[in-house]
């Protein structure tokens, strides 16, 4: 993978100072807060920033907050989709919270289970005032489904900036990945509240984790 890049466009990547403060950002402890599978169950907002994980099932998402972490058990990895049936809370140091949010696409869900996940991101998404960017994890291997593009229009939707972060891109080679990131920022340049940035990342062997730490560090709170 040292031929690709881990970020389009190239203007887009995080530099050295932000990447270092990414590094020391994610290398502190970090804490589990709460689970919430309702509304009621919501803790209540504090004043940390907020950065929020959503994607398809088993898209790599706990997988990415252990590699963002460097923890192999901060979040729980499943090989059965859909298995994520709640809203988790992780402290960051003081500076950031981490949201991992319910898979969605999963078939075999219960309706009645995928509209009440459905409202609880829906009211979380709305309520919370400290949500700075919510990222939505896209397989590299597939690129956007439709399902993607829905949880992209619902996150704008909703008034939050959202940015694409493309998962096991160690399984393309360098020119195929290139082209699925051009494609992903293509479609992000026609929703209103998109960043302008795709970050490709490996969680097996590392890529392009000190990039997305290094953006992610830009939106936490200063060290008290």
């Amino acid at each position: 993978m040292a031929e690709a890049a881990a970020f389009y466009p190239p203007d887009a990547a995080p530099d050295g100072k932000s990447r270092e403060a990414g590094r020391l950002l994610f290398a502190g402890p970090c804490d589990f807060v709460a689970g919430a599978d309702n509304i009621r169950a919501l803790p209540a907002a504090d004043n940390l920033p907020e950065v929020a994980f959503l994607g398809r099932s088993n898209v790599g998402k706990s997988s990415l907050l252990n590699a963002l972490t460097g923890r192999k058990a901060l979040a729980r990895v499943s090989r059965t989709p859909g298995r994520t049936r709640q809203i988790n809370f992780f402290d960051l140091g003081g500076r950031l919270m981490l949201v991992d949010l319910p898979g969605y696409g999963y078939a075999r869900a219960a309706r009645h289970d995928m509209n009440r996940w459905a409202d609880t991101i829906g009211f979380y998404l709305k309520r919370s005032s400290q949500l700075q960017r919510a990222l939505i994890l896209i397989d590299a291997r597939h690129g956007l489904k439709d399902n993607d593009r829905d949880a992209f229009d619902f996150v704008v939707e909703k008034q939050v900036t959202c940015m694409a972060v493309l998962t096991k891109s160690d399984e393309l080679k360098p020119a195929a990945l290139a082209a699925v990131m051009a494609a992903t920022h293509d479609e992000l340049t026609l929703r209103a509240t998109a960043y302008p940035a795709v970050f490709a990342v490996s969680a097996r062997d590392g890529f392009g984790i000190p990039e997305l730490r290094g953006a992610l560090a830009t939106l936490a709170a200063p060290r008290r």
